[in-house]
């Protein structure tokens, strides 16, 4: 009875398509535009070499299609659209919880038939998909679909984030996207007058450079920490510094720095001298050897790293005026923009490709051409460059929203501003 009711409900909702799959999984060429707004860097990956499926899922997380922009004018009208078909899904009842379980494509499990009635309400699969136990072709091709839509690593099989992004209910959908419709409006007519723009969407942790109301490049950024979360903020991006020296900031010297500087000074270690951090009270340096971190005097001093490998800016670092002390940077380290959930930083955002980034903001700075990006990594020389002209930046809390294909998009409300169910920011 359970799945005669949810294929009524399926055919009620519109079915995702083939092309919205498509648009999601697959990088399409460069956009054609001849303005410098829409200067891109370089090729979108390394080459067609064979790779394994887990190493392509992994590329797909640190490279996402660029898509639709997600503070577009025209996502006012589809989110209003998505609204509109999401309370018919709560008024016909929602839909029925998924049982736990880890299925791989080909394999059979009794949770496969609760998955396909759940997928047929929300669109994925048409209605005469129901009833069977096995992950087959189609199964796959929903799940990677309502994968990608929910910020998830699109590999068809039934995991436990899958299952648990599937078990928000569908009153918590319709809240998140009523919620986040007042966001993008606002957002929207904001961005609207600007022709360039730079966006940090927290909840999916990506970064996108948007021209003329195009995503020019999409970018996988690493944001804050549940505990540390990224600010919300409206600034311009004003200045790129090459090879930057850390200054660290205070979070990180009153959580990170004097914490370990205390564990490894009982153990007769120096945190100092093994990082290359140096710290300085009054501007003069301080003896690393002579630093007691039991006293209150690490409080007072500054921190700093010189450029090089293991700084944590990596060679770019992007500066924008705000009351947080955050900004955007590189890594040195590319594990975590292969990874799915990427809320790992003190609130700073790491971005993927970021010479990507910087090659198009410097689009209007006379001599930053692709080349000369390129080099200032291969060198390490220490340069700060000034944009000749700011480029807006905006850090949004949009973690549900319809685009102009129809495609409804939803996201882990990751600091739970949404107030929904806690299931829809654990997952």
């Amino acid at each position: 009875m359970a799945t005669s009711k949810t294929a009524a409900r399926g055919r009620s909702s519109r079915r995702i398509g083939v092309a919205a799959l498509s648009l999601m999984l697959c990088s399409g060429p460069a956009l054609a535009l001849e303005d410098f707004l829409t200067l891109q860097f370089g090729p979108r990956d390394g080459g067609s070499s064979a790779v394994t499926e887990r190493q392509r899922l992994r590329e797909l997380e640190r490279n996402p299609p660029p898509g639709y922009p997600t503070l577009s004018p025209a996502n006012i009208a589809a989110t209003k659209a998505a609204i509109a078909r999401y309370a018919k899904i709560v008024e016909a009842g929602g839909w029925n919880p998924v049982p736990e379980a880890v299925v791989k494509p080909g394999e059979q499990h009794f949770a496969l038939v609760e998955v396909r009635d759940r997928l047929i309400v929300s669109g994925e699969l048409s209605p005469d998909a129901a009833g069977g136990d096995t992950l087959d072709g189609t199964l796959e091709a929903a799940l990677k679909a309502y994968q990608s839509t929910n910020g998830l690593t699109p590999n068809g099989r039934l995991d436990k984030p899958t299952v648990a992004a599937l078990n928000v209910s569908a009153e918590d959908r319709l809240k998140q996207l009523k919620i986040n419709l007042k966001r993008i409006t606002e957002l929207a007519g904001v961005v609207k007058s600007q022709n360039k723009y730079v966006v940090v969407n927290i909840p999916a942790a990506q970064v996108e450079a948007v021209a003329l109301n195009k995503v020019i490049s999409r970018h996988t950024g690493v944001v804050g920490k549940i505990d540390r979360p990224t600010p919300i903020l409206r600034s311009s991006i004003t200045e790129i510094n090459f090879n930057p020296v850390w200054r660290l900031p205070p979070t990180v010297i009153q959580k990170d720095l004097i914490p370990q500087g205390r564990e490894m000074q009982a153990r007769g270690e120096n945190v100092l001298l093994k990082t290359g951090i140096e710290a300085y009270s009054n501007g003069k340096k301080v003896d690393p050897e002579k630093v007691d971190w039991s006293s209150p005097a690490v409080k007072s001093y500054a921190y700093r790293q010189p450029p090089g490998k293991d700084n944590p800016l990596g060679f770019v670092k992007i500066n924008f005026a705000n009351s947080d002390s955050v900004y955007m940077h590189d890594s040195p380290s590319e594990g975590l923009f292969g990874r799915n959930f990427r809320a790992a930083s003190s609130g700073c955002i790491r971005v993927h490709n970021v010479e990507r980034l910087a090659y198009w903001l410097l689009g209007q700075n006379n001599g930053w051409d692709q080349e000369r990006v390129e080099k200032m990594k291969e060198t390490g020389e220490r340069l700060d460059v000034k944009l000749a002209t700011p480029v807006p930046l905006h850090f949004v809390y949009i973690s549900a929203w319809a685009t102009e294909d129809g495609t409804i998009h939803f996201r882990r409300d990751l600091y739970n501003r949404d107030g929904v169910a806690e299931i829809a920011t654990s997952y």
